[in-house]
């Protein structure tokens, strides 16, 4: 075999190895999850506030969060499925954004609201009892709306909506 030949032959295997490591890299971006986004409501004494959530249900999932992102829009949150029902802790490590924190019991009940979290913190934010999810919106939310515990969620993870 010629040299010409074998350099054709050489840079076109280099090539072709390209060309996988592109087509494997795509695929591995395709089979990452995309965002699951669903609709949430709650049921307030000033009326209904309907929000667009991100599930966190994975246990990658609930560990990311809210990490890394620099801005939340009103409206938009995160709601974390931690069933069944249990004592949870959270923390803002590696957030950026000031949330509040929304502990909801297994009966769509808002058992209690950590408001305007300090971002980046690496302090133990409870849920002070058994809740079955946490929802994380931008902080203010809660007085924005008058979200209070006690108010009722609706979500299919708490069988309604």
């Amino acid at each position: 075999m010629s040299f010409d030949r074998m350099a054709a032959r050489s840079a076109a295997r280099s090539w072709l190895a390209a060309v996988l490591v592109v087509a494997g890299f795509a695929v591995a971006i395709g089979s990452v999850r995309a965002a699951s986004f669903q609709p949430l409501e709650i049921v307030t004494k000033n009326g209904v506030q309907v929000f667009s959530v991100e599930m966190a249900t994975t246990d990658e999932e609930k560990q990311t969060g809210l990490m890394y992102r620099k801005e939340l829009a009103d409206g938009k949150g995160m709601l974390f499925d931690f069933n069944p029902e249990q004592e949870i802790s959270m923390w803002m490590k590696n957030t950026y954004v000031s949330l509040d924190m929304i502990f909801i019991r297994a009966d769509g009940r808002i058992l209690r609201i950590a408001e305007n979290t300090e971002p980046l913190s690496t302090r133990i934010i409870s849920s002070r009892g058994p809740a079955r999810a946490v929802l994380e919106v931008v902080a203010g939310t809660a007085q924005k709306y008058g979200i209070r515990p006690g108010d009722r969620v609706g979500h299919p993870l708490f069988g309604s909506k």
